[in-house]
């Protein structure tokens, strides 16, 4: 049996520490139909501390992938970077009570990364993703959609909602 890309092989090597180096790109965010990244160029370091009974994983990775701005809909780089720690003990006993703990069966061979790679990416983005300033401090968002943008813009909305006055009074009154 082959080993696949993003896997460690757990028979064959020794206890002690060990270091793996993963290469991410287009071709493994193809994997996943359901990514908003479609694209990146980034390094998984998996340093591995192997004992008879577990293995302990520090995965960290780098790099920048291809998003959406939230702004401007216009694809651009986005820097990444985590740290992330893993468990895996050995053992038929599945426990799914800490999501950093796996437990993975006597018999396997290889342990595959390729999900965990997935989500630390994924869970790395900042929850607003905008095009970054220029030196100048001006928005290197697409100029067009930036115009369209201001145009509907809505400044000072008028309410006229009486149940809004008398709300304001009953703040006013405490």
């Amino acid at each position: 049996m082959m080993p696949g890309l993003f896997a460690i092989p757990i028979s064959g090597i020794k206890a002690g520490h060990h270091i793996f180096e993963f290469e991410i790109n287009k071709s493994f965010f193809d994997l996943f139909d359901e990514s908003e990244i479609k694209a990146g160029e980034l390094i998984a370091v998996t340093e591995l501390v192997k004992s008879n009974t577990h293995l302990d994983l520090v995965i960290k990775i780098a790099g920048k992938v291809r998003v959406s701005c939230d702004r401007c809909l216009e694809m651009f780089d986005q820097t990444v970077g985590s740290e992330n720690r893993l468990f895996v003990k050995f053992g038929n006993n599945i426990e799914e009570s800490d999501p950093e703990i796996v437990t993975l069966a006597p018999d396997e061979n290889e342990l595959d990364l390729k999900q965990y790679f997935y989500e630390y990416i994924h869970l790395s983005l900042p929850i607003r993703r905008i095009h970054p300033d220029d030196a100048n401090g001006k928005s290197t968002c697409d100029p067009v959609m930036l115009q369209k943008l201001k145009e509907h813009l809505v400044e000072n909305e008028k309410t006229d909602d009486p149940r809004w006055e008398e709300l304001r009074k009953l703040m006013n009154n405490n």
